[in-house]
C-alpha cells in the first residue's frame, strides 16, 4: 500500500534566541544562551525572587500591525509572527482552502490576558474587562488566527498536551496529510506564560532551576547538578505538505517528516512512568513509523529538560530503544517553551539534518545521569551528515510524542 509522504516546505520560529529562524539556528549553533533575569517585572509584590526566563529576542508585537496587536495575546501574536516567516519560506504556495489546514498546540493559551483582565474586573468591574477577553484567551485562538490568514478550511487543531503540544500537532498534522485530508498543513506550537502564577506554581513544585546567579548557566540538562527548568516563551511553525503536492509546484524541500509515534504513560499527572514504558513506546512507534532501525538514527534531540528526575527517566527510555546514543539537548540554550518546545525542536531536528549538524548542548560539565546510562552528550557543534533525527517530547499527563524527520530518500 502507499504511503503518503510529509515533507517539510517551510519553517518559522520565534525564539528566546532570535527574531526568525536564522538567527535561532546562528545562536545554538555558536552555544549561544536565550536565558536572562529580570523577565518578570513587579516579582517582589507578590514575594517572588528575581525571575529568570527565556523571553523572545523581539517582541512579536511589533512584527504586526499595531492595532492588530492590541487585539491579540502575546502567545497570538508569535504565532502568527512564526507562521508569516513559514508561509513566506514555503513560497506562500497557491492551495484549494479545502485541503489547507492549520494545528497549533499550546500547553496554557492566552494566560496573560487572563490574569491581566482578572486584575481589570477586580480593580475597575466588568464595565471595563475588554470585550476581547474570551478570543485572546482561549487556547485555540492561535490555531483559528492562523486558520482565517490563509484561508485553511480543512480544519483547524489545537492540541493542548503539556510540553509535548507542539509535537503532537506535527503529529497531527503528519496524519491529516497521509489520511488524505489535507495538502498541506501549517502546524506548531506557541506559549507565552511567563507569569507570577506559573512561577509561583513551578517554584512550589520544585521544578524550576535553582542554578539563578548566572542565567546563561541555569539551564543544565543532564548535568550532575541539574536543578529544574527555566521557563521560556516563543513558537515555531513549519509547512508540511504531501510530497505530490510539494512537487507539483516545484517547491523546495528542507526535510521529510518521516514518521511520528504518540503513546501515553497512564501512571501519574506529573511524574513520567518509572519503567518509561510511555516514552519508549512513543519512540518505536516514530521508527516504525518511518521504517527505520535504531541504529539508522544519527542523533537524538532530547526532551531533557534538566529537572533530576525526568531526565534519568528519558536517560533510561533511550537506552532501551537504542543502547549507546548521541544526543542533543537545545533546552540547555533555549529553556523550555512548554508546548511550543516540541515544534521548535522538531525544526532543530529538520534543520540538523538539512545542514548536516549536530548543535552542542550548553553548561554539561560534569554528566549525572546514571553510571549504567550510555548517552554521548554533545556538548561541541559537530558537522557530520544527519541521515535521521529523532525528536522527543514529554509532557505532564504522561503524554509522549517522538517525531523523526530525515532527508530525502532516508527511509
Amino acid at each position: 500500500m502507499h504511503r503518503t509522504e510529509v515533507v517539510v516546505t517551510g519553517l518559522g520560529a520565534i525564539t528566546p534566541l532570535g527574531a526568525d529562524v536564522a538567527s535561532t539556528w546562528d545562536a545554538l549553533l555558536a552555544g549561544e544562551s536565550g536565558i536572562r533575569s529580570g523577565v518578570l517585572p513587579g516579582h517582589e509584590s507578590v514575594g517572588l525572587p528575581d525571575v529568570l526566563g527565556g523571553t523572545m529576542a523581539t517582541d512579536p508585537a511589533g512584527l504586526l500591525p499595531p492595532v492588530r496587536a492590541r487585539r491579540l495575546d502575546r502567545s497570538q501574536q508569535a504565532a502568527l509572527a512564526a507562521a508569516a516567516e513559514a508561509w513566506a519560506d514555503a513560497g506562500a504556495p497557491e492551495v484549494d482552502p479545502d485541503r489547507l489546514a492549520s494545528a497549533i498546540g499550546t500547553g496554557i493559551g492566552g494566560v496573560r490576558t487572563l490574569l491581566k483582565e482578572d486584575d481589570v474586573l477586580e480593580a475597575s468591574g466588568p464595565r471595563r474587562v475588554s470585550p476581547r477577553t474570551v478570543p485572546m484567551l482561549m487556547p485555540n485562538a492561535a490555531a483559528a488566527l492562523i486558520s482565517i490568514e490563509y484561508g485553511a478550511r480543512a480544519g483547524t487543531y489545537t492540541p493542548v498536551s503539556a510540553c509535548s503540544s507542539g509535537a503532537e500537532a506535527i503529529a497531527l498534522a503528519a496524519r491529516l496529510i497521509r489520511a488524505g485530508e489535507a495538502d498541506i498543513v501549517i502546524a506548531g506550537g506557541t506559549e507565552a506564560a511567563i507569569t507570577p502564577i506559573t512561577v509561583a506554581g513551578f517554584t512550589r513544585a520544585q521544578a524550576l532551576s535553582r542554578h539563578t546567579a548566572e542565567p546563561a548557566s541555569a539551564s543544565r540538562p543532564f548535568a550532575a547538578d541539574r536543578s529544574g527548568f527555566v521557563l521560556s516563551e516563543g513558537s515555531a511553525v513549519m509547512v508540511l505538505e504531501s510530497a505530490e503536492h510539494a512537487g507539483a509546484r516545484g517547491a523546495r524541500v528542507r526535510a521529510v517528516l518521516a514518521g511520528a509515534g504518540i503513546a501515553a504513560d497512564a501512571h501519574h499527572i506529573t511524574a513520567p512512568a518509572p519503567d518509561g514504558h510511555g516514552q519508549v513506546s512513543a519512540m518505536r512507534k516514530a521508527l516504525t513509523g518511518a521504517g527505520l532501525a535504531a541504529e539508522r538514527i544519527s542523533h537524538i534531540n532530547a526532551h531533557a529538560t534538566g529537572t533530576p528526575v525526568g531526565d534519568v527517566a528519558e536517560a533510561h527510555a533511550i537506552g532501551e530503544v537504542f543502547g549507546h546514543a548521541t544526543v542533543t539537548a537545545p533546552k540547555a540554550a533555549l529553556g523550555h517553551l512548554f508546548g511550543a518546545a516540541g515544534a521548535i525542536e522538531a525544526l532543530i531536528a529538520v534543520l540538523s539534518v538539512e545542514h548536516g549538524v549536530i548543535p552542542p548542548t550548553r553548561n554539561l560539565t560534569t554528566a549525572g545521569v546514571g553510571p549504567d546510562i550510555d548517552l554521548d552528550v554533545v556538548t561541541e557543534r559537530r558537522d557530520v551528515p544527519q541521515e535521521a533525527v529523532l525528536s522527543n517530547s514529554f509532557g505532564f499527563g504522561g503524554q509522549n510524542v517522538s517525531l523523526v524527520v530525515t532527508g530525502r530518500g532516508s527511509h
